[in-house]
């Protein structure tokens, strides 16, 4: 970017800093208000970081605010802005544009970015610039921190963050162009450092404990100080090379001159390329060529060995996201002062550093005091200092810190956090792998230096390492993670050089773990089982139980009743030990209740009349709602009554689930089925050939044959220790069949013809050994050659080595297992399929199973079949149909119906339930809920919800126990009934049913009615003793007029409830007369836009005038607080009575008299209601009647008339005289003969 295409205003800034004459800059006036002004420029930058390009491109770091700190240091204000100014300017460009840009233009800012950033990394590497940053950090450390300031504190981390930046900026390899040994730009910042003692104060700041707060800013510029370098070189520095080192090297160049002298006598035997066409053409014996002739070679001799088939064609291309991942910049050597610098520092770091500051940073990371990925850096140093120290002179107490269990358990956290989140998160699959690289490489370092405990000469020592083995080895998480992290490799996403280092540790730990088991006779070990519970499955339903004939059941009566009889009598005892329910089920309690009538019958089926009998108390005491099982006043003539028709009713049962078969194994291909999973934890003996068999799975050997295909980069080391994992597999475990593949003897072949193989002599064994293994099973089993096409299982292996069939004759031979397929019933299947493979939208397996000869086969064993015959190509052909999947559009039709049927039970007290019975197409209830709600049928979910019935008044059962206490106060259990929705409605349904099949039929619509109208009078009842009487009569003319309105304009709205009056205010306030409100159907405001309770749009004339009768309901003559008292006005009375009869004309019923109008201290009794039902039962048992009175009506009326008058509706003291208690009494009286 050239000067002259900069911004104006940020040139003329630029130019009001300053200018540099020579060594000395002289700033302007204007310097620090220009410095700020900068600071505010990069504030505002846009997403192509224009102001950064451009004050890249004018070097403004370089030419100005490096002198500008160096020349005047003294300038607290100017000091503190440049600094800002400079980290601004330093952060990484990643930090910058949060990501590596994709598309071109923005990842060419990004790259100028950079570049501008390596140009600034060369301008620091300057001793004077660090020169004046220690003398200023030096000052500021040396206030106590009394004296020190919040400016200093903030100066303090950006001179920290200032190096960090610096640092961090990346090598431009192209651009520096160094070898080994060569002083690189980061190698003369770091020398940079060292001369002005910067280093010096890093090692302050990390071992004070009055600088703790700067611990993480200290291990970050560490890490970054050593990202080149590595410990065993770093150790090396400056001493003499040891025999190991100079062995190895001798053996490196003894390959190499092998290979050389190779390919120097392949020339020697080859012909000159001159006159190759007149060399003669062969025919290769045994070879094909592209026809079914041999192949004619037109070379020489000496070249048929390199004959292949892929000549000529070309290589086919990778895509992207399977390419192998990149490996990691490798480490170059720095300059040897440097190196000797970082020598001295490691060490001063182990001695006084090291321990405290990783203490500091464990607990902030921990305290999660740190910022993400901050742990990164405790990795890195534990791996690289913990190797550094066992380089060195391995001193165990310089690290004790990270050398414990608990280092153990962070790691395996960690390196388990990154592998989940490097599966879930796939965009950033490459940054997770690195940082589960960087766990890796610390937790082999953590377990060399536990090994190297195990040599130390003290005792002490020796027995701290024996207990950390104690504590990895017994738990089952440790031995485990290994096997995770091999089976779940990926070239794409993990690099080689990770591939590389779980070998080689996980070669570390089995060695330890096999030394620890060989001195101990039986080893126990944490084992933690998984154990799964399956959910069931909707597969074929079971043929239903066959009911018992009436018949049937008429013989079987007697004999249980005169085991009820015996038990009436004494004569046999009752069970004690009878629950009603199970606690330990999934089932909630209040959803067993269905179940608990089915055990009834099944008690009484099984002639165990007494304990049915004791079931059916139990269960009476745990439902007494409703009074399902009897009232609980019911005598044992009822119980016997209630306990026949229990046994003739045609209760519902619950489908068994398909049973599947137990030898048959799950497909990888079938679907996931949600389970829940359990885990119990134990302990067992530990055998390690037990634990090394886990690892032969093709999936292991699969990532170690692809580190042993770079065999020639891969050192010694690495060498051995897939050689030794390999040889465990073959020889230990005798499954060397498992290697019995293409691609590996490939690699053999590779290995066995290389000029090097002197070398590799561990290999070449090994490769022999496999190879003779291979070619004596060929002997006996020739099928093993189209074996080599495929990885195996151990099962295929032993079918391989014993014989194919070997496996089920010896194991689960006793096992009860699917029926083979005959012929027959093969031709059956095919003829099946081909019928009804053809039906759009039919589910085909559904279809051929219910078509089926043979009763006995599942959905699993036909789709199985199905691929066995070449049918299907997988199971996945067949998924298994998940409830709620098919999604089936609405028709006009079916919305029609649905209105229908909404406006038919609308008024019913399950009205979704209702629906669903009478819907012709068939949906689940959240399907139907929602198209009420978008054809605005219903406003929310609520008005669905299944409305409790109210048991009649049983004897001792005072007002306070009632649904409705007092008037003026909320039922907190009312409101949890108005809360509750799809459970309440989940146990009705269920437990409901054995009470409707004893019921019979009935007549819905009467008994859905008389309910609502019940609750309604009850209410308003109360809240006329409470002086609501006016706000009641402003109630029902509200309704009335809405009815009227709707009739005259033929449209539904919402009618707001305007409280005009100041009595009618103070009631929509009060709790009761909301409670009534909700039972009328008024809706609350929705939300804070709203402000009053409207009348629905549902609500048709005829209801609304229902409920305004309801409302309206006068008391018998005489009582309290009623419109027709004493204290009620004719006007309020005669406007009542004219409304009742009003509404009772527009019902078609005639209108009654005042005195024959029922009040509701009687309400109408509905045939196949609760008090109906105890009445016959009555009428069957003996001759008694009961009626339910109240306490009233047997006082004397003088006492009446001596009671205070209720206060008038219209007056403020509303709510002052409190209601009067009234008991309600069951008389039982014998009849008259």
């Amino acid at each position: 970017m050239d000067l002259y295409m900069m911004n104006c205003e940020l040139l003329a800034t630029c130019s009001a800093l300053g200018y540099l004459e020579g060594d000395v800059y002289h700033k302007e006036p204007d310097c620090l208000e220009s410095v700020k002004d900068l600071i505010r420029y990069l504030r505002y930058e846009d997403e192509t970081r224009d102001v950064r390009q451009q004050l890249g491109a004018a070097q403004i770091l370089q030419n100005d605010l490096l002198p500008l700190i160096a020349q005047y240091p003294q300038d607290k204000l100017l000091f503190d802005a440049v600094v800002r100014l400079m980290v601004n300017l330093t952060q990484p460009a990643l930090l910058c544009f949060g990501k590596v840009p994709h598309d071109p233009g923005s990842r060419h800012c990004f790259l100028q970015v950079v570049s501008y950033l390596q140009a600034y990394k060369e301008a620091f590497a300057s001793e004077k610039v660090f020169g004046v940053l220690s003398e200023k950090l030096y000052d500021l450390l040396q206030l106590d921190w009394e004296q020190r300031q919040e400016e200093d504190n903030l100066l303090v981390e950006r001179i920290l963050l200032l190096v960090r930046n610096v640092l961090h900026i990346p090598a431009d390899p192209e651009e520096e162009k160094s070898v080994d040994d060569d002083a690189s730009t980061h190698d003369r910042v770091l020398w940079a450092m060292h001369v002005s003692g910067m280093d010096d104060l890093l090692k302050f700041l990390a071992s004070s404990s009055a600088e703790q707060q700067w611990a993480l800013h200290v291990l970050e510029i560490v890490s970054l100080m050593f990202r080149d370098q590595d410990p065993e070189q770093l150790v090396a520095t400056g001493q003499a090379r040891l025999a190991k080192e100079q062995a190895a090297d001798v053996r490196d160049l003894e390959l190499l001159r092998q290979r050389e002298l190779a390919e120097r006598k392949s020339r020697v035997f080859q012909r000159g390329s001159r006159h190759s066409r007149f060399g003669g053409s062969y025919v290769v014996q045994g070879l094909k060529s592209i026809g079914d002739r041999d192949l004619v070679f037109h070379k020489g001799l000496h070249n048929l060995k390199d004959h292949s088939h892929d000549l000529g064609k070309e290589p086919r291309r990778v895509p992207k996201r399977r390419q192998p991942a990149r490996e990691a910049e490798p480490c170059r050597r720095s300059a040897l002062n440097v190196r000797l610098f970082l020598r001295e520092f490691c060490g001063d770091f182990l001695e006084s550093c090291y321990n405290p500051l990783m203490h500091l940073v464990k607990d902030q990371l921990l305290r999660e005091k740190s910022q993400q990925h901050d742990e990164t850096y405790y990795l890195w140093a534990m791996a690289f200092f913990m190797a550094f120290n066992r380089g060195r002179h391995f001193r165990p107490e310089l690290v004790s810190e990270t050398v414990s269990v608990r280092a153990f358990h962070f790691i395996e956290q960690n390196l388990t956090a990154y592998y989940e989140a490097m599966l879930l998160d796939k965009k950033e699959a490459t940054s997770w792998a690195r940082r589960m690289h960087l766990a890796l490489k610390a937790y082999r370092e953590l377990l060399t230096t536990v090994q190297e405990m195990d040599r130390s000469p003290d005792e002490a020592v020796r027995d701290s390492s024996r207990i950390i083995k104690n504590n990895i080895f017994y738990l089952m998480e440790y031995r485990e993670l290994f096997l995770a992290l091999f089976r779940k490799f990926e070239e794409s996403r993990q690099p080689r050089s990770f591939l590389r280092d779980l070998v080689e540790t996980t070669h570390l730990f089995l060695k330890m773990l096999e030394a620890f088991c060989r001195g101990r006779n039986n080893l126990v070990v944490q084992s933690k089982r998984v154990r799964r519970k399956k959910q069931p499955r909707a597969g074929r339903p079971a043929p239903p139980a066959q009911p018992r004939a009436p018949q049937e059941l008429e013989e079987l009566w007697p004999s249980l009743a005169e085991q009820l009889g015996a038990c009436a009598q004494g004569a046999e005892p009752l069970p004690e030990d009878v629950v009603p329910f199970d606690a330990a089920s999934e089932t909630p309690v209040e959803e067993q209740r269905a179940e608990a009538m089915v055990r009834i019958q099944d008690s009484l089926l099984g002639h165990q009349a007494p304990a049915a009998l004791t079931l059916l108390r139990s269960a009476r005491e745990v439902w007494p709602e409703q009074d399902v099982f009897g009232s609980p006043q019911a005598a044992l003539e009822e119980e016997i009554q209630l306990l026949r028709q229990i046994l003739f009713a045609p209760l519902p049962r619950q489908a068994a689930p398909e049973v599947e078969e137990p030898g048959e194994e799950e497909e990888e291909e079938e679907e996931v089925e949600e389970e829940l999973a359990s885990v119990q934890v134990s302990e067992k003996e530990f055998n390690f050939l037990d634990y090394l068999k886990r690892f032969a799975s093709a999936s292991v050997v699969k990532a170690y044959v692809l580190l042993l295909r770079g065999y020639r980069q891969n050192s010694a080391h690495t060498n051995h220790c897939v050689a030794k994992m390999l040889h465990r597999i073959a020889y230990d475990l005798k499954m060397e069949a498992l290697l019995f593949q293409l691609s590996v003897f490939c690699i053999f072949n590779r290995l066995l013809s290389d000029p090097s193989a002197t070398a590799y002599k561990e290999l070449v064994t090994f490769a022999k050994y496999v190879l003779g293994k291979f070619f004596a099973l060929a002997a006996t089993n020739k099928k093993v050659y189209v074996e080599l096409l495929f990885w195996k299982s151990t099962a295929t292996v032993r079918e391989m080595t014993e014989g194919y069939g070997s496996l089920q004759e010896g194991e689960d031979s006793g096992a009860r297992r699917a029926p083979k397929w005959t012929l027959q019933e093969e031709e059956e299947l095919r003829e099946l399929y081909l019928k009804y493979k053809g039906v759009e939208g039919a589910d085909v397996i559904g279809s051929i199973l219910a078509h089926l000869r043979a009763p006995s086969r599942t959905r699993k064993q036909v789709i199985k079949q199905l691929v066995r015959l070449g049918l299907a190509e997988s199971v996945k052909d067949f998924p298994r149909e998940r409830k709620g999947t098919r999604l089936v559009l609405w028709t006009e039709e079916q919305e029609l119906e649905l209105q229908r049927l909404f406006e038919e039970f609308q008024g019913a007290e399950d009205i979704l339930g209702n629906i669903m019975k009478h819907l012709t197409a068939k949906r689940s209830k959240a399907r139907v809920v929602e198209k009420l709600l978008s054809l605005g049928l219903v406003a929310e979910r609520k008005e669905l919800y299944k409305k409790r019935k109210r048991k009649p008044g049983l004897p001792g059962m005072s007002e306070d126990r009632s649904p409705w206490g007092a008037a003026g106060r909320e039922d907190p259990a009312e409101e949890e009934e108005e809360e509750s929705d799809s459970e309440e409605e989940e146990a009705w349904e269920e437990g409901g049913a054995g009470n409707r099949a004893m019921e019979g039929p009935r007549e819905q619509g009467t008994e859905n009615q008389a309910a609502p109208e019940q609750d309604v009078q009850g209410l308003a009842r109360h809240l006329r003793q409470g002086g609501l009487a006016g706000s009641l009569l402003w109630l029902q003319n509200c309704l009335n007029r809405a009815a009227e309105d709707r009739e005259e304009d033929g449209t539904t709205q919402p009618v707001p409830l305007v409280p005009l009056l100041e009595e009618n205010e103070d009631a929509m306030e009060n709790q009761g007369f909301q409670k009534l409100l909700r039972k009328v159907g008024v809706r609350a405001p929705a939300n804070e836009q709203e402000s009053f309770w409207r009348i629905p749009a549902k609500l048709s004339p005829e209801q609304l005038r229902r409920l305004a009768a309801s409302v309206a309901q006068e008391e018998p003559e005489g009582e309290e607080g009623s419109p027709g008292g004493p204290d009620a006005s004719p006007e309020q009375r005669a406007q009542a009575l004219q409304t009742l009869r009003l509404a009772r004309r527009k019902r078609g019923a005639p209108a009654l008299p005042e005195e024959e109008t029922p009040g509701p201290e009687q309400p109408p009794v509905s045939p196949g209601s609760d008090l109906q039902r105890v009445r016959t039962v009555q009428s069957q048992l003996g001759p008694k009647r009961s009626r339910v009175i109240h306490s009233d009506d047997d006082e004397d009326p003088e006492i009446q008339a001596e009671a205070p008058a209720q206060p008038d509706p219209t007056s403020d003291r509303e709510g002052t005289w409190p209601p009067r208690r009234r008991k309600r009494l069951r008389i039982e009286e014998e009849e008259e003969d």
